[in-house]
């Protein structure tokens, strides 16, 4: 399988290169195309957060726990009814239940290669961040979701490349061999809990985007990309 080290510094070409275009060729702010490039990195070692390895788990969790209270500031905002107290107490509680409560509960949970591994983990992974990104408008939230989707599969891709191994001229297959590129794994219970995440996120998303009608919540018309989503800010466009 590709090391740490190669998945890091493809997912980084590749956030230059989508960070780049998404300010260039999208019309999006250079803040907006920094920030989904930086995603794209992070993303692309995603996958290794079931390793057994320590140092990935280690600084994925590290990375993970510190952007995650800003990413959700605007929910925690929300569920502390605008107190900045509150919301500030539940950021660090955010910090604190990832940093170093989610590599310890993974480890018990989650077997290397199993679902973590897999394209509806990329998907969901995608969803996390198109949910996360409550405040922003349509265009943006792709944005991002999009840059995690590229970073996780590149992290798949490359675990699939290096599985391939030559001697000479004959080619064969190592152990690994079709473990990333899946859509289900060899366990049902993973399975299950992968699909049904997956499916409630994914209802989540398609609420948050206006495309289905959500419980209480009324339809406005069809999405777009330059007006915020409902429960958004009302800054604007992306790029004025």
């Amino acid at each position: 399988m590709a090391g740490y080290r190669t998945h890091i510094t493809v997912s980084g070409a590749l956030g230059v290169g989508y960070g780049t275009a998404g300010f260039v060729l999208g019309g999006f702010s250079p803040t907006q195309g920094a920030l989904a490039g930086i995603l794209t990195w992070f993303s692309g070692m995603l996958p290794d957060l079931d390793s057994d390895s320590g140092r990935p788990v280690r600084e994925v969790f590290s990375l993970l726990a510190a952007f995650a209270p800003f990413a959700m500031m605007p929910h925690l905002l929300a569920w502390s009814r605008g107190n900045h107290e509150t919301a500030t107490l539940l950021s660090v509680i955010v910090y604190v239940v990832i940093r170093y409560g989610g590599a310890g509960l993974l480890n018990r949970v989650s077997v290397h290669r199993g679902m973590f591994h897999s394209i509806p983990a990329m998907i969901i992974a995608g969803e996390v961040a198109f949910l996360a990104f409550t405040a922003s408008t349509l265009g943006t939230r792709l944005l991002m979701s999009g840059g995690v989707c590229v970073g996780f599969f590149s992290h798949l891709v490359l675990d699939e490349i290096y599985s391939v191994e030559w001697s000479g001229v004959h080619v064969r297959l190592n152990k690994f061999a079709g473990s990333a590129v899946k859509f289900v794994g060899k366990s049902a219970v993973p399975n299950l809990i992968t699909y049904s995440l997956l499916m409630v996120l994914t209802y989540a998303s398609l609420v948050q985007a206006n495309v289905i009608d959500g419980p209480g919540r009324p339809r406005y018309g069809q999405p777009s990309f330059g007006r915020p989503l409902q429960g958004a800010s009302l800054d604007g466009p992306d790029r004025h």
